[in-house]
This record gives structure tokens, sequence and C-alpha cells, in this order.
């Protein structure tokens, strides 16, 4: 039932699309003519106006205020807007979009409360929706905006009587297609970022150019400001601090148009800047301490498999992927690499891709595991690594903490079932076949009510907790607090006062509560403590740099890190509860085994198997020699029996 339900659902989905991109007006952009150049845009630029927002002011150099452009009219008189926005980057809100398996959440971090929560508009199992911990959906652009192409959440309308007036200053954050398809080397992410950061979402995009440059911040302005008229302002020390625009001298021609470098098919450096990972560990954060992506480094491009059209529906490459775009099925590592038989042609092989023949290796591997679980991520270690990415850490913004210790903590890879695609009331970790995945541990406070546990808004987290965390125990290089069971108790305490049901405390993959007299005790393995994972992909190693390559010891020995490396359990607890102060919550540890559902006795009985498989492949093959050599002497005798009997038959 599940399954029909879920195709049915896709069905529908590609039939809605499909409707909306039939019925949308056709634009000059919207369709090639089949020229493979890229059209020079020379464009004039222009900004809705203010007072009705159906018709567009053009903007000129010489204006009395200079305003930022907007691209929804500027890019929207040849590209469809509204079929762009309904793209993977920009649909994380629309509840009536298909979430794909769990990717990637955001991230939010506060260690003066001792938290990390993966939040995500998406209903992955195991993140949070933004409003259960009361972030509306300005507030979640202010925080995230700086990593995000606009659109989307950054599009919403404020229902908050208060923030209405604010988003009236700052504006809203539209799509913003310069940040991936402008090749101009000015062009800078991280003011974009900046801008978001002082609440310019109106400004974002201008500023970011590379012949405009923004000064200001619309979050120091009074709710009353009116941007198209800022001299309206009455305080000097305000007119200093807005939002002043300023576009480079030479940037208009002579029709006051601006020529934008833009290319199709978006540059590597433009994906990186949210999507970059570093490991933090022992190897280094550096470039030349780490090898790019096999794909990279021979000469291909992001784009070249995550592709997309005009409906910007971004193939994610993983098999069982709903997509749209005819190539999606055929861009999964199977898709590339393998041949397909139900295909009508051959497709393995696209873009030079090799195809194995993986001699040797039992049918049961690719049963049991994913492409990724041999070939992708760094070679498995006793212990798991540490990493960074760049929606998790803010990489690549300006004054970002370069600490290795900085929350949140994410660790990979983790090789776990993975899931294929996106199944109602799938849990994390179900998945058919295992694969690499990256990992955090929840840590958050939330009452516990008929066995469910409920985030606290963070508002009222810092008003009570915020007084037993004090700056005393906060980590300068912005790891967790310094946190013992007293605090966590008193932490507690305050909460119970004010608020309905059981107030818990959820990290290192425990509940926290107190009991009846008001101690602090742990349950274990409560669905709420688990780790969220996402699978990755990248960077891909080459062949000779697969497991498995060199014997079957690279996963089935004893102590292989495949399935007994182990897992750190991320905590800011210095001690356990039940163990005393001596021992150290922050050292604990889980083997790989416990997150894919084998067991670990099983594993290990498999893997000690193959400590006498070089001696038993002797024993067979000389058995296999003697019983050739006795065959081989009765067959002589039976030939000189059958010579004899002939010779005699001749006589």
């Amino acid at each position: 039932m599940k399954k029909g339900f879920v195709v049915t659902s896709c069905i529908l989905v590609v039939l809605v699309l499909a409707f909306a991109a039939s019925a949308a007006p056709e634009l000059l952009g919207d369709e090639s003519d089949g020229s493979r150049a890229v059209p020079v845009h020379v464009i004039p630029l222009f900004i809705a106006d203010p007072l009705d927002e159906e018709k567009v002011l053009k903007i000129a150099p010489d204006d009395e205020v200079l305003l930022p452009f907007s691209m929804r009219p500027t890019c929207g008189a040849c590209h469809n807007y509204e079929i762009i926005s309904t793209g993977w980057h920009f649909n994380a809100a629309d509840p009536n979009v298909l979430p794909g398996r769990p990717g990637q959440p955001w991230i939010l971090v506060d260690s003066s409360i001792a938290t990390q929560i993966p939040l995500s508009y998406r209903p992955w199992l195991g993140t949070f929706k933004p409003e259960q911990l009361g972030i509306t959906s300005f507030q979640f652009t202010g925080l995230f905006g700086r990593h995000m192409p606009g659109g989307g959440v950054g599009g919403i309308d404020s229902d908050d009587i208060d923030e209405i007036a604010r988003q009236m200053v700052s504006g809203k954050l539209e799509i913003n297609c310069l940040i991936c398809h402008d090749a101009d080397p000015a062009y800078d992410p991280a003011e974009y970022a900046s801008q978001i950061a002082r609440q310019n979402f109106r400004w974002a995009a201008t500023g970011a150019c590379g012949f405009a440059s923004v000064s200001g911040s619309a979050a120091r302005m009074p709710d009353t400001y009116e941007y198209t008229m800022p001299d309206m302002l009455d305080d000097p020390e305000l007119m200093l601090l807005r939002p002043t625009l300023t576009y480079r001298e030479n940037a208009f021609d002579h029709k006051n148009q601006v020529f934008f470098d833009i290319v199709r098919e978006v540059p590597n450096e433009r994906c990186y800047f949210c999507h970059s990972n570093v490991n933090v560990d022992k190897n280094g954060v550096e470039k030349w301490a780490a090898d790019e992506d096999v794909h990279l480094t021979s000469g291909m491009t992001c784009v070249d498999c995550h592709r997309e059209g005009l409906e910007h529906n971004t193939i994610r490459g993983y098999e069982g992927e709903v997509s749209t775009n005819p190539l999606a099925s055929n861009t999964s590592c199977k898709g590339c690499h393998l041949w397909q038989k139900s295909s009508s042609e051959p497709v393995a092989g696209r873009l030079g891709a090799p195809v194995p023949e993986h001699l040797g290796i039992p049918p049961i591997h690719f049963e049991k595991l994913t492409c990724t679980a041999c070939h992708s991520g760094p070679w498995p270690a006793q212990e798991t690594y540490r990493g960074k990415t760049s929606r998790a850490h803010a990489l690549g913004t300006h004054n970002v903490n370069k600490s290795p210790d900085v929350l949140p903590h994410i660790f990979y890879p983790v090789f776990a079932k993975q899931q294929s695609g996106w199944q109602p009331q799938a849990k994390l970790g179900d998945g058919p076949r295992i694969g690499p995945h990256k990992l955090i541990w929840p840590a958050y406070w939330g009452t516990l009510k008929d066995k469910t546990v409920t985030p606290i808004a963070l508002e009222m987290v810092r008003q009570t907790v915020g007084k037993i965390i004090t700056k005393e125990k906060l980590s300068p290089s912005g790891d967790w607090p310094f946190l013992n069971e007293k605090d966590i108790t008193e932490a507690l305490n305050l909460l119970g006062k004010t608020v309905e049901g059981k107030a818990v405390y959820i990290c290192s993959g425990k509940l926290y509560y107190l009991d009846e007299s008001d101690q602090l005790s742990e349950e274990k393995d409560h669905f709420a403590a688990k780790p969220y994972m996402w699978p990755f992909a990248h960077n891909v190693r080459p062949v000779a740099q697969s497991l498995g390559v060199r014997r079957c010891e690279d996963c089935h020995a004893t102590d292989a890190p495949f399935f007994f490396g182990k897992v750190a359990v991320d905590s800011p607890l210095e001690s356990r509860p039940a163990c005393g102060a001596d021992e150290s919550e922050r050292d604990s540890v889980k083997k790989m085994v416990e997150f894919q559902g084998i067991n670990a006795f099983y594993a290990w009985a498999f893997a000690f198997s193959f400590v006498f498989r070089p001696w038993l492949k002797v024993v067979t093959l000389g058995s296999c020699a003697i019983l050739a050599a006795v065959l081989l002497l009765y067959a002589l005798k039976a030939l000189a029996c059958v010579a004899k009997v002939l010779v005699g038959n001749d006589q």
C-alpha cells in the first residue's frame, strides 16, 4: 500500500509540474533554439515599483535614489521566474513536493544553551521544522540565507505582526540567479552572505555584484524606515548606518544597460560555496592535504551529473530518484558505470565512465552495498573522522570561526543502511543496502509527553538554561560548554516550572530527565535521541583506492573499520550520571556494526573465518590435486585395460 501511494504521488507531482510548465507563458529564454553558444547578456536593470508591484521601474545611474535591481523583473523578462522558483533549491517549504531521500539538514547551533539540532522544511525523519523551535521564516532566512540561493523560504510573506514591518525594511530574499550563473570573478558570494547577516535582503544580490557595492544595515533601521526615501531619517547617526548603494561608474553603457557574464553550466567554484566539505582531524584542512573527487580531477564538472532544465529540478544522482529530468535514472553511479539490461540502448560509459567487471566479487555485495560504500569518502579508519561543511559551519563567509572544535560536530564515514528514496514512515538507517553517511548527535531541550519529545522554543530555553550556562562555562573555540550532571539537573528543574509536561534534555544518544526524587536519570536508545544521518557520495576515490582492492580483509577482518570501527558519540557532558565524574561521556563510542542491523558476534565470527580461508584454499587445492592424480591414475589403468581388450580382439 505504501509503495503504491508513493508511486501515485510521484506521478501526480510529475503531472502537476508538466501542467504548470505548459500553462505558463513561454518567454524568450525558456526555449532553446539548439545553439550551444551562450547569448550575450547586455540588459537593463529593473525593480518592482514600490507603490505597485505589477509595474517595474528601469534603473539608471543618475536616479535621485539608487535602488538595488530585482531578479524577478530583470531576469524574469526572458526567463520564467515562477517556473524556476519550483526548483529543488527553492521548494523546500512547499508541502506538495516529494522530499526525496534524507539529505543534509540545516543545523541550528547555540553553544550558550548546549544545543545543536537538525532543521528542515522537508519532512525528513529526525529533523525538526523551524517553527517547532519558534523560528519564523524571516528568522530562518537571517540565520541560513548566507548559503541559500534566495527564493523559497526567503520569499515567504511573514505573518508575524512585528516581522511584517521588519520585512518591509529588509525586503524579501528573492531568487539570486547570479549566485550560480554569474561567471564574473568579481562576483562575491561571501559579500552576499554579509549582506544577509545585516538583513539587507533586498540589496544582497546587487551588493555581491562586481559593479555595485552596498554599505549600511537594514537591521539597524527603525520599523518605519522607507528605503525609497532614505533622507527622511531624522537621526544623523542612522543616516550613516542606512543601506546605501553605489554603482560602479562605468557599469552602465550609453543605453543604461549592464553587461552580465552569464554562463549556462554553473562553474564548480559556485557549487563549492555551498557544498564544500573539509576534514578537520589529523589529515588537516588544507586543499594540498587531501585529494579532490576523481570525477573533477578528470575534467568533469558538478553539473555534468547534477543537471537541470528551466524548472531547476536538480538531479541529485541516487538510485530510485523521482525526477522530471529524463537523464535522472542514468545519472547515478549505476546509471553511468554499469550496463542496464532494461534500456533500449547502451547507456553505460556515459562521459567516458569506465565499465567495471568486478571480477571475483560475489554478487551478494551488490545486493547488500551501495556503490559509494566502496568508492566514496575517506578510507575508513578505526575511528570516524570529524568534518565541516559549508552550510553547517558557514565556510567561505567573512569572519568565520576556523577552530576545528567549533559546533556542530559532524562525524563520517558511518556505514549504515541507506534509504534509496523517500518512503512514508521510513526510519533512519532502515534502507536495503549499506552506504556511507555523515552523522550528528542532536542536543536540545524538550518536553516529554506520551513518549513523544517536542523541542522547547529557543527563547524560553535561553531565558532559563542561559542562567545555568554562564560565560565561564563557554568554550572560546565554539566547542561544547563545560557541563556536568549538576548543571543539567538545575536546568531541568528550571524548565520544569515553565513548560507543560516533563522537561528533558537530549544529548549523546540518550534522554536525560529527573526522576520522582529529582535525581538525574537517563534513558538509552530513545527514538528522539537517535543520531541524524544523511548519505554522501563525494569525494569519489579512484578504483585503485576502493575497498576490497587489496583483499577481502579490507572489510572482513576482525578489526576492520567497515564493521568494527568506532563511531564517536558527541556530548556536552563531561561525565556520565550513571558512572560518576571520573568517566567521561565525551569519550564514549559505538561500534559501526550497530548502525547496520547486523549481529555483532555474527559479523565478528564471519570475519574470523577469513583467518583460515587461505589455509582452506590450500587444503582445497591440494585435495583437488590429489583427487585429480587419483582420477588420472585410474583413468590410465582403465585405458590400459581397454588397450588390452582391443589388442586381444585384433589377434
